[in-house]
């Protein structure tokens, strides 16, 4: 992808959770705007130049946005269209990129468009949705299951037949199939593009082709029911996702956003572990090298550790080749924060590894000052996941806390209380208290996005160290006239290591004197280091 060549990384807002300037406990477009100097264009601003916002279009909220009414406005929670195109022209005079999120696999119940789909069979929008008849003894058509929890079914009494919702029962599932539902849903992407956005994510992409006979999926033999997994591994996803023309239905996407200018557009997608890894990302990548690319998202899952993560990142970067850029993401809304997944000087190291690795970093808003997951009591839950699994540790509502701004009263985000609990160390772990303090994640984000302005870190290509071993994981960034070594000690033990070049360090995780002595480097415990070859 040539696109976006001078982006050094994006940041993502939850926008219910990053500022509120009216004083209703909830962010909106406005406090965005007034956050613009922390993101970038000041001196100590964080050094980040392309901002991703969650759904902030008008929704009855069942989803927290991701169940639109109406893909082209703003929902008054957050402010106008006005507001947003005041955030845009903000935005672009701080040379920060912006990009929105789009959901095409569904829309609310409420949505015009199904209201007309549910009024009756031959309503001309029945077929923009998926409806089918029960089988003979009224049960749904298939075995398919909702990403939330029970069957992916709903029955409507009046007219006597499901519609297919692989989320919520409040979002039911657009018919990719029919062809007026995918010029309408190009005509959604016009609409923002002509307004000025500069980049796309496109929510749940896998779901908007499923099999055409609706087969039942079959049983995952791996499933122990009563042991806390999530009901939805019951099943191997075979036929509700993925189907045969998932990639062509992306290709009609993609090319509305190379129609314009400096455009891209990132998948949202989780690939299928049972499935070809290298397959996957390779067929995603594919759709339009010029301007698509996914997501990726298996750093979540890889286990702590030099050894696994030195393994991840060597294949995928061999998977994917030099001529595709990744998009590294070790944080979002719907996971658990890096700091509560694997701790904070590990989350540390995790921060510096994502901010020297090839393509464009993901970073989620409040991992550059190391939030953790708040603590939500059972009073305080909204995320639907929770309320329909509740107990399995589904819910999201711990890793969308307002934004820790400073130690004043409610972290800074709001006047009034907000609408999910502050937690309870933003006294101290906030981005005031946090930007001058060398030893703070904050100084050091800033600092690597600064680094990241090197054309080695931004297109070089990425080597493996020789002496990475269970302990220690190394890489090289490499272009015509620079080497960079990078060294995690990802063990809570100092070590010794010879690199073989004479070199200078850039940037340390710990303030110590004389780490690099000859050839050789001292690391500390959870010690991460930036070397420059000199040559």
């Amino acid at each position: 992808m040539k696109r976006w060549q001078n982006v050094n990384g994006i940041y993502q807002i939850y926008p219910r959770s990053f500022k509120d300037t009216n004083s209703d406990g909830v962010g909106d477009l406005a406090g965005i705007t007034e956050k613009l100097d922390y993101i970038n264009g000041k001196p100590d601003s964080l050094g980040i130049n392309a901002i991703w916002l969650s759904p902030f279009y008008p929704s009855p909220m069942a989803d927290f946005g991701y169940d639109i009414t109406d893909y082209c406005g703003v929902n008054p929670l957050f402010g106008t269209l006005d507001d947003f195109s005041r955030l845009i022209d903000e935005a672009h005079a701080r040379d920060i990129k912006v990009m929105i999120d789009y959901v095409p696999n569904h829309t609310s119940d409420e949505h015009a468009w199904f209201e007309e789909s549910k009024s009756s069979r031959e309503n001309k929008k029945r077929d923009w949705y998926v409806w089918r008849d029960p089988k003979p003894d009224g049960t749904p058509p298939n075995n398919w299951l909702s990403v939330f929890g029970g069957s992916a079914w709903e029955f409507d009494p009046a007219s006597g037949q499901y519609y297919l919702h692989s989320f919520l029962t409040k979002q039911p599932d657009l018919n990719w199939s029919n062809p007026e539902v995918r010029e309408a849903m190009c005509d959604v992407l016009h609409f923002w593009l002509k307004i000025g956005v500069d980049g796309i994510r496109a929510d749940a992409v896998r779901w908007i082709s499923k099999d055409p006979d609706l087969r039942d999926n079959p049983l995952n033999p791996n499933y122990e029911e009563g042991k806390g997994m999530d009901p939805y591994l019951s099943q191997i996803q075979t036929f509700s996702r993925y189907g045969v023309h998932l990639f062509a239905h992306l290709r009609q996407i993609s090319d509305v956003i190379e129609s314009y200018p400096d455009r891209i557009i990132l998948f949202e997608d989780y690939p299928d572990a049972s499935l070809d890894l290298k397959s996957q990302y390779s067929e995603f990548y594919a759709v339009n090298p010029h301007v698509a690319a996914p997501f990726n998202f298996e750093g979540f899952k890889v286990e702590y550790g030099a050894g696994p993560f030195r393994k991840f990142i060597d294949r995928f970067q061999a998977d994917i080749g030099v001529e595709s850029r990744p998009f590294y993401c070790f944080g979002n809304h719907d996971k658990p924060r890096l700091v509560s997944r694997v701790g904070k000087e590990q989350a540390k190291l995790l921060g510096l590894l994502q901010l020297t690795l090839p393509g464009t970093p993901v970073i989620y808003y409040g991992d550059e000052i190391g939030m953790k997951n708040g603590i939500i009591s059972p009073d305080k839950v909204h995320d639907p996941f929770e309320k329909q699994t509740p107990g399995l540790g589904l819910g999201r509502d711990p890793e969308r806390t307002p934004m820790q701004w400073s130690a004043e009263p409610f972290a800074g985000f709001s006047r009034v209380e907000p609408w999910l609990p502050i937690a309870s160390d933003f006294t101290t772990e906030n981005a005031v208290e946090e930007l001058h303090d060398p030893t703070s994640f904050l100084y050091m984000y800033r600092a690597l996005l600064s680094l990241r302005d090197m054309h080695v870190l931004r297109f070089g290509t990425y080597a493996p160290w020789d002496g990475s071993d269970e302990f220690v994981y190394g890489y090289f960034r490499e272009d015509t006239e620079s080497q960079i070594l990078i060294l995690l000690n990802m063990s809570a033990e100092p070590t010794m290591r010879d690199v073989g070049i004479d070199g200078q360090i850039m940037y340390s995780t710990h303030a110590v004197d004389n780490a690099m002595i000859g050839n050789s480097v001292a690391l500390q415990a959870y010690h991460g280091v930036v070397i420059r070859n000199i040559r």
